[in-house]
């Protein structure tokens, strides 16, 4: 191979690497290809300067985000009325910033810590998982396409609940330099490098098969309702009485569950405009002893402004009780940063229902008849941390979400598979509406028992089983396998005196 044809394929391998990585995940599930991208990026990365490797990690991200957030397109022209020459260069401008994660990423790795031995079987995962943690909440964060969000049902699943889904990219990408110090170097160090990278993988099928979690009381019976409301109808005044005509009849049979579950902002009326339809609905329900749980928006005046405060919420009615107002809002899809400046530029920064207000963060559980339940909004379950604060303490897990906003896109696959791992960190049944796809049933082993179609109206149906009992996870959180990667980093320091320049 010449030294161009070389030079080309360095930086090739890291767009490729990302484009792997994105094929590890739904609706593709080829989990390989997550291993053999971080294989090629600990590959590219070994003898670079500080400056190469930021760009190599720069256009990593460009083929991750670009190949793996390509729905965000869908959100911006599609749902944001973006023309398309706008909507290209805003989702271009998406991925560029969130590439500077993986940048930085390959810059600290070459101007701070060794790449040689076994020393880099320490510092390539402890700082891939570190890097995945820092995108997570930085600037309100994008926890999307963790590396081992991918492995939710192969023999690594059985570390999440340990560990969490950082903890599995962790051994996810010291499998990757494992099996690049062995072909690489073929000495004892590197054999034994792959000897714990194969007992890692042993150990996780083992505690695969251990349950963190014992039923508690009788399964419930759930119907979970999808009325495929179109994005463009959804808060059109003249749309708004088919809506709820919609979701009524869909549920008219299943009043003996249970649990019916309505998707996020299913109601298209602020909770004191839709009082007399809740209340029949809540006596409905309460009448078989069921409980209806929905989406809906609430407002209430400002005390220190004149206006209103207004979140996105949910509501248990009938045989449950509780309201939970949404924390994790969507930048632009909920609220508009910088909104002084960038509301009415474009349409885009004007869409409906974007001028959301955060919850409290300490709110209390939703109540289905005895069942404790811990309710996510969308874009809240794909908070790791988050979701296990919440529903440390309670015995199911909910989730409502409107994914029409990512249309016929790998998005919808993805925030399914998200949810699974949720499921699985905690050990909790987890039961998921969406207004047009996919809704499920999740086990808590973050298995789907039985999920939807997409782009029809339906009832997905069956139990789900309240459950005791916590994983190590949902009791620490991420902040054991952080300090560990920590700890590692450092020991894989680069010596001062052998540290190179920036350049």
């Amino acid at each position: 191979m010449t030294d161009k044809a070389a030079k080309i394929l360095g930086w090739l391998a890291p767009l490729v690497a990302g484009g792997l990585i994105t094929l590890s995940f739904a609706p593709f599930f080829w989990w390989p290809l997550g291993i053999l991208g971080a294989l090629l990026m600990a590959w590219t990365w070994r003898q670079q300067t500080p400056r190469q490797a930021f760009l190599s990690g720069w256009l990593l991200g460009v083929g991750l985000f670009g190949s793996g957030a390509s729905w965000i397109y869908v959100s911006i022209h599609v749902h944001g009325y973006a023309p398309v020459p706008l909507a290209l260069f805003l989702t271009l401008l998406f991925v560029m910033g969130l590439a500077l994660f993986p940048a930085l990423q390959g810059w600290l790795l070459a101007r701070f810590l060794r790449r040689d031995g076994v020393w880099y079987l320490l510092s390539f995962p402890s700082l891939w998982m570190l890097a995945e943690w820092f995108r997570g909440w930085f600037l309100t964060g994008f926890p999307w396409l963790y590396l081992g969000t991918a492995h939710v049902e192969t023999p690594l699943a059985g570390w999440a609940p340990v560990a969490g889904v950082f903890g599995v990219s962790f051994v996810v990408a010291f499998s990757a330099v494992a099996l690049l110090a062995a072909f690489q170097n073929r000495n004892r160090p590197a054999y034994a490098g792959l000897l714990i990278a194969v007992l890692l993988w042993g150990a996780g099928a083992g505690l695969r098969t251990y349950s963190w979690s014992t039923p508690l009381n009788a399964p419930l019976r759930v119907a979970l309702v999808q009325g495929n409301i179109a994005q463009e109808l959804k808060w059109r005044e003249d749309e708004q009485l088919n809506t709820i005509r919609t979701y009524r009849r869909l549920s008219q049979p299943y009043w003996d569950h249970d649990l019916v579950l309505w998707p996020e902002t299913a109601i298209p009326l602020f909770m004191h405009q839709a009082q007399p339809l809740l209340d029949v609905l809540s006596r409905e329900a309460r009448t078989q002893g069921a409980t209806l749980i929905s989406g809906i928006p609430t407002a209430y005046p400002r005390q220190e402004v004149p206006g209103y405060r207004i979140h996105n919420s949910i509501l248990a009615l009938g045989n449950g009780s509780g309201i939970y107002h949404k924390q994790k809002l969507v930048p632009f899809g909920e609220y508009v940063p910088l909104e002084s400046v960038l509301r009415g530029l474009i349409q885009f920064f004007d869409l409906p229902m974007s001028s959301f207000t955060p919850g409290a963060r300490h709110q209390a559980p939703l109540m289905l008849g005895q069942t404790t339940t811990s309710p996510f909004i969308c874009y809240e379950v794909v908070y790791p941390d988050f979701v296990a604060a919440m529903g440390s303490n309670s015995d199911l897990l909910l989730t409502i979400s409107n994914d029409s906003w990512f249309g016929a896109s790998i998005g919808p696959h993805q925030h399914l598979q998200i949810a699974q791992m949720r499921a699985l960190e905690n050990a909790r049944y987890m039961v998921r509406a969406t207004n047009n796809g996919i809704s499920a049933i999740i086990d808590e082993k973050g298995r789907v028992l039985d999920r939807s179609q997409q782009f029809v109206a339906e009832v997905l149906t069956g139990t789900a089983q309240p459950m005791q009992g916590r994983t190590p996870f949902s009791q620490t959180g991420s902040m054991p396998t952080l300090v560990l990667a920590i700890a590692l980093a450092l020991l894989a320091r680069r010596p001062r005196q052998a540290q190179p320049s920036s350049t």
